[in-house]
């Protein structure tokens, strides 16, 4: 993957915490992953497709997902309700979707976005992708970022009929 279509995921981020939840992040570190296994027990799939396709998973520490449903809806969360479930996929959505604006020469298009919930699950990306990680930390904890994004061929767009 190239490193020019990470920097728009880094700044979408930074920008939907920010805006829309109040909440500062950083980003803690870069690695190229082989395979994944989210870390955390909750976590938004998106894929895109377009000049590039792939998925961004964003996996979230329980008190984060948490705290982004409280102050994105409002009222107190003490636990996975559907409410949280739906603000993961929303973020998830709002992020990809973000950065899908900062990548427009690769005319991409976003999937509906799935969340999973539980422990140990893992996460299967195209056997050519290796997804780059970012971790991030907020004053609710943390949380991870995976783009696996692959460049389509030139010709995969042309329609014959």
């Amino acid at each position: 993957m190239r490193a020019e279509y990470i920097n728009p995921f880094i700044e979408a981020t930074v920008d939907v915490f920010k805006t829309m939840l109040g909440c500062e992040v950083e980003r803690t570190g870069l690695a190229v992953n082989q395979t994944f296994c989210p870390q955390f027990d909750i976590t938004g799939i998106i894929g895109l497709s377009g000049r590039a396709h792939g998925d961004v998973v964003i996996s979230f520490e329980r008190d984060v997902a948490l705290k982004a449903t409280e102050a994105l809806v409002g009222g107190t969360c003490g636990e996975i309700t559907e409410d949280v479930v739906d603000t993961v996929g929303e973020l998830t959505n709002m992020i990809a979707g973000n950065a899908k604006t900062q990548l427009e020469s690769l005319e991409m298009s976003l999937a509906l976005p799935t969340v999973i919930v539980g422990h140990n699950h893992s996460i299967r990306f195209p056997s050519k992708v290796k997804p780059l990680s970012l971790p991030f930390q907020s004053k609710w904890g943390n949380f991870n970022i995976e783009v696996g994004l692959i460049e389509s061929p030139v010709d995969a767009h042309i329609v014959v009929g």
